[in-house]
């Protein structure tokens, strides 16, 4: 099992060098000052964790704050897409209400998985403290039955 769409910002060589970084920030920011910071992209993705259980594999995705009914879990052949949406609680206010300072993030966040390896109808879903943990069970691999094969 393994993520479908993975990103990898770094193009260059695999050494860890904090002044490319920041050069690359620079980059980006005189190049489009104001889009990085309305776009969020490095918001749309949660972390998640994989561990493999011998005939089940343990996918952990954290996803503080959202509620279990703005988590969605689909399957569409061997994808299986993790999302949820958050909603502003701007929206929500009426106007008498003003907020002073807004940091935390709303928005839709996404993720997906090939599960070609997966027995997608035992899949199990909990949600619970901010962490959803999905029990994905492998594939069994139908072994041919015992026969005795007779020389000729």
């Amino acid at each position: 099992m393994f993520e479908l769409t993975r990103r990898n910002n770094n193009h260059h060589m695999n050494s860890y060098n904090p002044f490319r970084e920041m050069e690359d920030f620079e980059k980006r920011f005189f190049q489009d000052p104001f889009g990085s910071f309305f776009e969020m992209q490095d918001l749309a993705e949660f972390k998640t964790d994989v561990t493999d259980e011998g005939d089940s594999y343990l996918l952990e995705a954290d996803l503080p704050g959202f509620d279990k009914k703005d988590i969605h879990l689909d399957i569409n052949g061997d994808t299986l897409t993790v999302s949820a949406e958050r909603h502003s609680k701007i929206e929500e206010k009426d106007k008498k209400d003003r907020c002073i300072r807004m940091e935390r993030s709303y928005g839709a966040y996404s993720r997906q998985f090939d599960v070609s390896g997966i027995d997608t109808e035992h899949i199990k879903a909990k949600y619970e403290n901010g962490v959803l943990k999905l029990t994905l069970p492998k594939k069994q691999t139908d072994l041919p039955a015992a026969k005795h094969l007779e020389i000729e």
